[in-house]
């Protein structure tokens, strides 16, 4: 099904500008109609144009009554626009149809919108990074994204680590939400973190030691979120590089401890994050997690 997809820079500066065109061709061959911002190889510093270039791509993504409205890449650089994000619009073209995508950076834009409007937004794929990939793009990435453009999509699934199947069947329903924890992190105590209760709650990372995943996971902790979901799904964490003083310590060791602060579940796996392999998971929206031995499934049914 032929769609239209907006493609905004909202975030750090396109270094890559092949990997984006790459992308930019691989949707069009998909058979979807491709627009582009006028900003979206813009720079500034290390951003993709200032701040009021990257506020105004927010409002043509939102005003352009695309289907999908997807970002080239994450970074750094929306946090400093959250007070100045025409949120009213952006719901608006959320009840209208259009699907917010992306990942990372994007995390603080997916959780003001939520704090500020309740609507939904869709953690998936970057245009460079994902679909700009050579050789090919990843299969079940480009999939799952099909699915969440054709509204096809009612969850996904993936195999729990051996270690760490279940004893007994799990299912909690809650509001899907989280993403980027060190974005997730810097938001605690701020207007635009989304005060879930009895939430899913699905983290990824990259880049980030896992000494320093625990101390953003204590941050949470103590802010009194945690505490309040129902359940905790690890994504990928990756991009680390282990030192000879950890000696042992290791993510497993900040799952492992996580699971003693916590009652809710605290499930890993699940094919999200700075990979190849993701898939397209709606935040905000009302979910049901499921899981038996090692399968788990994230359910949310049909959402036009």
């Amino acid at each position: 099904m032929k769609q239209r997809i907006y493609i905004y820079s909202p975030s750090s500066a396109v270094r890559n500008k092949a990997a984006v065109r790459r992308g930019i061709a691989r949707l069009k061959a998909m058979g979807h109609e491709v627009e582009l911002d006028p900003a979206i190889f813009a720079t500034h510093m290390r951003f993709a144009g200032d701040d009021e270039i990257r506020l105004a791509a927010i409002e043509r993504a939102a005003r352009s009554g695309a289907d999908v409205a997807i970002i080239t890449r994450g970074g750094y650089g929306l946090t400093r626009l959250l007070p100045r994000i025409p949120y009213k619009l952006v719901a608006k073209a959320i009840d209208k149809g259009t699907k917010f995508v992306g990942l990372s950076d994007f995390t603080a834009f997916q959780s003001a919108v939520l704090a500020e409007t309740g609507r939904i937004t869709w953690a998936g794929p970057a245009v460079g990074e994902d679909f700009g990939v050579e050789p090919e793009p990843d299969d079940i990435m480009q999939a799952c994204f099909e699915d969440l453009v054709e509204g096809q999509g009612e969850g996904s699934g993936w195999q729990l680590p051996k270690s760490e199947a279940l004893a007994k069947p799990l299912q909690v329903k809650g509001t899907l939400w989280g993403s980027n924890l060190a974005m997730l992190a810097a938001l605690a105590g701020t207007p635009w973190m989304p005060k879930v209760k009895g939430g899913i709650l699905f983290l990824e990372d990259v880049s980030e030691h896992p000494y320093r995943v625990e101390r953003m996971l204590t941050q949470l902790l103590y802010a009194g979120v945690l505490q309040q979901q129902k359940a905790i799904v690890f994504g990928q964490f990756t991009n680390w590089l282990p030192v000879p003083h950890d000696k042992g310590f290791k993510m497993k060791t900040v799952v492992d401890w996580l699971r003693t602060q916590v009652k809710a579940p605290v499930l890993t796996g699940l094919p999200f994050g700075h990979v190849a392999t993701k898939v397209c998971l709606p935040v905000g929206a009302e979910v049901t997690l499921a899981a038996e031995e090692r399968d788990a499934f994230l359910l949310w049914g049909h959402m036009h």
